[in-house]
């Protein structure tokens, strides 16, 4: 019995040195997650924003006003820093156990690396609030709608950060903003787009060209470049206080800029139909076929009222 026990811990312990080394060797097929996009949207906003320190770069709670810093958004924001810290934990300790630096031969646990919320300190928060306090007034629009229409043209929401310094909550960040707190002035062309976020939009529209519906069309390298040209303009505008889902944002966005080029070259293509037809020559295939298929289906459409007159008449 305890020969066959030995055989069986034997054969277990062989299984899952097989199974782990299988994954260590595993070549990932890593595309795009939101959690990059997330992290590379918010490297690049940073970059238009003056920090007070490193350590104040990133928020734990996204809120809409100063007052709404109380008791249950403290505690809410706790949670979420403790989750941040036990995911930071965990996956660090998963990349050494596939190295083979732990030697363990289970994959660590989430649940091992779970942090108390008694051992976070309110002065270890940081909260974005999300205003327009500092940015210059500006009525650009007659009839302005928002609040932002009031205001100069922003490439992001403008947000400021707080964090408790000497038990007082005091402006740790603030978007949109070159030089020091009191010294600096106002800038939306300073920051940068991180080479990463740059590489997920090049990506992302090579990608979505490839479907099998974008991927026939002989000007899909336009609709590549229209779509990057969107992206630039308007990919940190993303929300984080309204959306955890960037891809699909980028993904609507790309689509639109493809369909925009497809109409377009669909215009374009009928304007040289129509000259070619009033010059007496042959127009595109794409006309005659349409031509062709419109008249077929119109003596559909007659034969199938001829049928239906003559069942009537029989009854």
């Amino acid at each position: 019995m305890q020969l066959k026990n030995r055989l069986t811990y034997n054969r277990l312990s062989l299984y899952n040195d097989a199974h782990r080394s299988r994954i260590m060797t595993k070549t990932r097929q890593h595309y795009l997650t939101n959690k990059d996009l997330l992290r590379e949207i918010h490297n690049s906003k940073m970059t238009y924003c003056w920090t007070r320190d490193e350590n104040f770069k990133h928020y734990d709670l996204i809120i809409n006003s100063f007052d709404d810093i109380n008791e249950d958004s403290i505690f809410t924001a706790k949670q979420n820093r403790a989750k941040r810290l036990q995911k930071i934990a965990h996956e660090a300790e998963v990349r050494r156990w596939e190295q083979g630096l732990t030697g363990k031969k289970t994959k660590p646990r989430g649940a091992d690396f779970a942090v108390d919320l008694d051992d976070i300190a309110e002065e270890d928060l940081v909260f974005r609030v999300m205003t327009f306090e500092h940015i210059p007034e500006e009525q650009r629009k007659n009839k302005p709608k928002t609040e932002a229409d009031y205001h100069s043209k922003c490439n992001f929401p403008p947000f400021k950060h707080y964090a408790k310094i000497n038990s007082k909550w005091e402006e740790v960040a603030r978007s949109h903003w070159e030089g020091g707190r009191d010294n600096g002035h106002f800038s939306v062309d300073h920051g940068i787009t991180t080479p990463a976020l740059a590489r997920a939009y090049i990506k992302l529209c090579e990608r979505y060209s490839m479907r099998a519906n974008w991927r026939g069309y002989t000007y899909v390298d336009e609709m590549r470049g229209q779509a990057l040209l969107q992206l630039s303009q308007i990919g940190l505008q993303f929300n984080e206080a309204k959306s955890e889902n960037p891809f699909a944002y980028y993904t609507a966005a790309i689509n639109n800029s493809f369909t925009r080029v497809l109409n377009l070259e669909k215009r374009s293509q009928n304007i040289r139909d129509d000259l070619l037809e009033e010059g007496g020559l042959n127009p595109s295939m794409t006309r005659i076929f349409n031509a062709e298929w419109e008249a077929t289906q119109e003596e559909i459409k007659k034969e199938q009222d001829k049928q239906e007159a003559s069942q009537k008449t029989g009854e």
